[in-house]
């Protein structure tokens, strides 16, 4: 999922809208749901290790709008679904650091050292881009039966990239297809910038090998 559209500096403009990037997701979803009822209301619901957590109300704020084009309607008054997100943003190597420099410098052959016939000025401290391992979940449960109807897990990685743009486009990938997806590990790609677009795209290598996301508690 190394989908590299364009660079850092451009990656950043994403929020004054002058660009675009492509958000490369892996989705996969196991529904209960075979259709949706005349009533899809719903209220969120928090572990005992969400309660606390004071980011909570805002993820909660930005899943809300993919939920609602997802046919569910918000009413904590009287739900028919309750709904569970979590998101965990992981900051890793970058795909592009340079593997055989152990040190985080420059020197012989990096790309920071200033070559000259003769003559080197490096080494130079690399500045290493900034990488991230995205995913976001939704869990739904009848609030009835406290069943879990609906389970759906969306990963992703890349540049740094502002978490209230990004965030909200993951769960819109993670909910394409909602109530009846398609079954597997899919490509769920987000255009960010511009006016933001879905597009399904074939299910990456290894899919079918990819293990099944644990059963919500």
């Amino acid at each position: 999922m190394r989908s590299w559209r364009l660079a850092l500096p451009t990656a950043a403009l994403l929020l004054s809208g002058c660009s675009t990037y492509l958000l490369e997701n892996n989705v996969q979803s196991f529904s209960g749901l075979p259709a949706l009822p005349a009533n899809p209301t719903y209220s969120f619901e928090r572990l005992p290790s969400q309660a606390n957590q004071p980011g909570q109300n805002t993820l909660e704020a930005l899943a809300d709008p993919a939920l609602f084009k997802a046919g569910l309607r918000r009413d904590d008054a009287a739900p028919r679904y309750t709904v569970q997100v979590s998101a965990r943003v992981q900051r890793v190597l970058s795909p592009w650091a340079d593997p055989w420099d152990s040190w985080g410098w420059g020197g012989w052959g990096s790309r920071y050292a200033f070559h000259h016939p003769g003559f080197c000025c490096g080494p130079f401290p690399r500045m290493e881009q900034p990488w991230f391992q995205r995913e976001v979940g939704v869990v739904v449960r009848e609030k009835a039966s406290n069943q879990v109807v609906y389970e759906t897990h969306a990963a992703s990685d890349g540049p740094w990239l502002d978490q209230a743009v990004v965030l909200p486009a993951m769960f819109d990938a993670a909910l394409q297809g909602f109530p009846n997806p398609p079954q597997g590990v899919r490509r769920v790609n987000i255009q960010l910038g511009g006016e933001k677009t879905a597009q399904a795209a074939t299910p990456p290598a290894g899919a079918a090998s990819a293990p099944a996301p644990a059963t919500a508690r």
